[in-house]
């Protein structure tokens, strides 16, 4: 039986926003363990809303409405790296790490935009 692929599979900045929400859940992960639950919480969701516009975006019949989740994916990654600069702020993350992922974050954001130019095309 061959498995069910979705065409956003093939989106390198789909792969790329999946990864960086897989950081973002380790550090909500650590997080939660020091029981700062909302933090943790609001981390996961603005983590995983990357990668779910561009999955439904990619479902859009149109490359203007396709566009538009890809903007609020791109936006998405603003708003993941104030919150890692917020939580290193407050010393729940180190520098190192925050600096690592926020380097992730521009990449993709970068790469979404560069993404948006090829639907206008």
């Amino acid at each position: 039986m061959a498995s069910v692929k979705f065409r956003f599979e093939d989106f390198e900045i789909w792969r790329m926003a999946i990864e960086v929400a897989d950081l973002l859940f380790d550090v909500a992960e650590e997080l939660e363990a020091k029981k700062l639950y909302r933090f943790a919480e609001q981390l996961r969701g603005a983590g995983l809303s990357a990668p779910n516009n561009i999955a439904e975006g990619s479902g859009s019949t149109s490359k203007r409405e396709f566009s538009q989740f890809l903007n609020i994916a791109r936006r998405s990654t603003f708003e993941n790296a104030n919150m890692l600069i917020v939580l290193n702020r407050r010393n729940l993350i180190n520098g190192t790490r925050r600096d690592q992922i926020l380097e992730r974050l521009d990449h993709l954001s970068r790469k979404i935009t560069s993404f948006q130019r090829t639907l206008r095309a």
